[in-house]
């Protein structure tokens, strides 16, 4: 079985977010695909199947503790092992636990992948939340996974130092913190903790810019933007708001490729 480390969201060694891409021959149990992602310990592990009718590729994620139902940058990672390694079609489509994902390239290497929104509606913020993240709130929301917690400034978010072990006691998927870009080239930051499902802060998050794309789309009156998320390794995300889906698109580097054994 050929297995990958592909850096995502970034056209940088070492930057961006790590994923594990394991392409499977055949099906395998649920177990072992935890086992192998909890081996990999990245975020979270991809696994590519491919139909033996022709149809849609099978893909599923995992981070070290759980299933997810939705991950941006693993599939991301995916897209770039098959546009690097065989001939595919310039649009591939995968069968997943949030349906059908569409992903294309574009001549300079971009990858865009067609996901659904996941709009945020206001709600009071939890107060162990408030006090694990030691922010100051400007707007609070949640959608079906997450808490979004705009802040004051760039600065605020780069000075957010949680307290994982009782962020992990809030009932939720993870949070993201955001505020307006004050750098150039970019017109929103963000970071994103998971503690909860074995991911302190993820360096960058698709399915995270599918609540932020919608959320700074109608603050900044425009569907096409550049999201900055602010972890240690950093990356970009470049999001387009079509109707109920998000378009994100990025590039990947492949880091490691090897077989595994198990």
């Amino acid at each position: 079985m050929l297995v990958y480390t592909v850096d995502s969201f970034t056209d940088e060694f070492f930057k961006g977010n790590p994923a594990g891409v394991c392409v499977l021959g055949n099906p395998v149990p649920d177990t072992w695909m935890q086992s192998v992602a909890a081996e990999m310990r990245h975020s979270e592990t991809a696994f590519l199947l491919e139909a033996e009718d022709g149809g849609p590729y099978s893909l599923r994620w995992f981070t070290p503790m759980t299933e997810v139902t939705l991950c941006g940058h693993a599939t991301l990672a995916t897209a770039h092992v098959l546009y690097s390694t065989g001939t595919v079609p310039e649009t591939l489509e995968f069968s997943t636990k949030s349906g059908i994902l569409s992903v294309t390239r574009d001549k300079s290497g971009l990858i865009s992948m067609d996901f659904p929104a996941k709009v945020l509606q206001e709600t009071p913020l939890p107060g162990g939340l408030i006090d694990a993240l030691g922010v100051k709130p400007v707007w609070g929301g949640k959608n079906v996974w997450d808490y979004l917690i705009e802040v004051e400034s760039e600065d605020a978010v780069l000075a957010a130092a949680p307290d994982f072990r009782a962020l992990e006691a809030v009932d939720v998927r993870g949070v993201i913190v955001t505020a307006r870009a004050s750098r150039q080239g970019a017109d929103y930051v963000s970071r994103f903790f998971a503690p909860r499902v074995g991911v302190p802060e993820d360096p960058v998050t698709g399915s995270a810019h599918c609540a932020l794309a919608p959320y700074w789309s109608a603050r900044l009156g425009s569907d096409s933007l550049v999201g900055a998320q602010l972890s240690q390794r950093g990356g970009v995300v470049r999001t387009t708001v079509r109707g109920d889906r998000v378009e994100l698109a990025g590039r990947a580097v492949t880091v490691l490729s090897g077989e595994l054994h198990a």
